[in-house]
């Protein structure tokens, strides 16, 4: 993020989205943009984007950009989804830029070459598949690629039980990979592999109870949910299919899926900082696996605005002899609440009870990232050190081959510092763990590292525990530190 003038805050840009101007530039019209009237808005002072097909005049949005205005010009005048997607897919840009909305992109002819219509056929016919689209053709050998690649589930029932297998053919299938949301008729469950996902969604034939069961085979990677029938009648039909039913497509393709969950408690972590606690619906089960983020959406002043975070325990564990039991009914926030946050403020003023959505759990880091660990090293600043926690715990727990895991935790004063009696008994508990605390603002009489992230700085703390130990180093915080620190 980039400091942004005076009168450029998030609050000020939907008050002009609201104030009637022609953002678009278009005075109310929409357009087909072909792409060489898009390439010919390339400046600051005329940028149009297009994202998702859908062309935007963000010429009026630059100076209100928290990323700032070079980030916006690395997709003037062309498509900027694959951009967009890298840094914040999870922004709805539809809300926040609707009042710049130009047009849609024209489509463009696809001329197929002679002697290759066989191999885009193909091509186009797998396409359509991973897009769920009725397709048929004759038997051939693209099927049983096809039956490898994607699930397949079955229903049965009994006079108060409806359950649902879904298999999966992952021999290394569990809880954490597992998503079902089951409400007001609508059952959703959704599969994680790796960067792909599949879902069953339907309107269920009749009504269920909220709570439900799931069981995982996980040595030959099958899932079963298994539902209470509110009336013992029998189903004729598991459900009417919803749009996404029985897709398998890519995480970044599938948008994201909330539900309400509910403030049940707020504690006060430091003068500025605090820790929420989110109760998951009944009928809602999901863990947040080690390294992942959920996002929170809020309707604000009529515009939709959607935030990351990372949960975290709601404690540091202080002993590891077996691993910890994850409280899966829920979601542990610890979030820093800006004096001049839009977001934050509304956080902040929500009361026991209220209701805030949240995504499923999203992210790339992998558990078998920090196996067969031997030092582990943590960067963090601020509340860079949420998503440290769970990565902290799970490696001192359940990693047997680690020797070190080493915290360097930067912050402007001594205030700042994030559960800092937990960290330094965790410290005198278990000799593996080692916490070196840095403050870039310290008073006279701190004794501790002063400085800000640095080769220097670093170069005494970073040490292998032995000659070519397997290591891993992560890094989290603001912008500008995560990157000096990767360099």
């Amino acid at each position: 993020q980039v400091p942004l003038k005076p009168g450029r805050s998030l609050m000020d840009w939907i008050r002009l989205t609201k104030s009637g101007k022609d953002l678009a530039g278009l005075k109310g019209r929409l357009i087909e943009v072909t792409e060489d009237e898009l390439a010919k808005h390339n400046k600051k002072e005329d940028c149009w984007i297009c994202i998702r097909g859908l062309v935007y005049n963000v010429t009026p949005y630059m100076e209100y950009h928290p990323g700032g205005e070079d980030e916006l010009m690395k997709a003037a005048g062309t498509d900027g989804t694959d951009l967009f997607d890298q840094v914040h897919r999870w922004v709805n840009y539809e809300s926040m830029l609707k009042e710049c909305l130009v047009g849609r992109m024209a489509l463009k002819p696809i001329a197929v070459p002679k002697g290759e219509s066989c191999n885009f056929m193909k091509e186009a016919l797998l396409e359509s598949c991973l897009l769920n689209v009725f397709w048929y053709v004759p038997k051939v050998c693209i099927f049983s690629f096809l039956y490898f690649l994607f699930y397949s589930y079955d229903w049965f029932q009994t006079d108060g039980m409806v359950t649902i297998v879904i298999y999966t053919k992952q021999k290394d299938m569990n809880a954490e990979l597992v998503i079902v949301d089951c409400q007001d008729k609508r059952l959703r469950g959704e599969i994680i592999v790796n960067d792909y996902s599949y879902v069953l969604e339907v309107d269920l034939d009749h009504a269920v109870e909220e709570d439900f069961f799931i069981n995982i085979a996980e040595k030959v990677g099958k899932v079963e949910i298994i539902l209470k029938k509110k009336d013992n009648v029998h189903w004729k039909m598991l459900g009417q299919p919803l749009e996404s039913h029985n897709t398998f497509i890519k995480r970044k393709n599938r948008g994201l899926f909330y539900r309400k969950c509910k403030l049940v408690s707020k504690t006060e972590v430091t003068h500025n900082t605090k820790l929420f606690c989110f109760m998951l619906p009944k009928s809602t089960r999901f863990q947040v696996p080690t390294g992942q983020h959920v996002y929170l959406k809020q309707i604000i002043a009529g515009t939709e605005v959607v935030k990351p975070y990372t949960p975290l325990l709601p404690f540091l564990p202080l002993d590891f002899k077996e691993p910890s039991c994850h409280d899966s009914a829920n979601i542990y926030l610890m979030i820093k609440i800006y004096s001049c946050g839009l977001f934050t403020q509304a956080l902040d003023h929500l009361q026991i009870g209220d209701c805030i959505s949240i995504s499923s759990p999203e992210g790339n880091f992998k558990k078998s990232q920090v196996q067969a660990l031997e030092d582990l090293s943590l960067l963090a600043a601020g509340t860079g050190f949420t998503p440290m926690v769970k990565l902290l715990n799970f490696a001192l727990s359940e990693v047997s081959s680690l020797r070190t895991a080493k915290l360097i935790f930067f912050n402007k004063t001594e205030d700042d510092i994030l559960w800092r009696n937990q960290l330094e008994q965790l410290a005198l508990k278990d000799e593996r763990f080692e916490v070196q605390f840095v403050l870039s603002e310290p008073t006279r009489d701190w004794v501790g590292k002063q400085g800000r992230i640095s080769s220097s700085l670093l170069s005494g703390f970073l040490k292998r525990s032995r000659k070519d130990s397997k290591v891993l180093i992560c890094i989290c915080g603001p912008t500008p530190f995560t990157e000096q620190g990767v360099q």
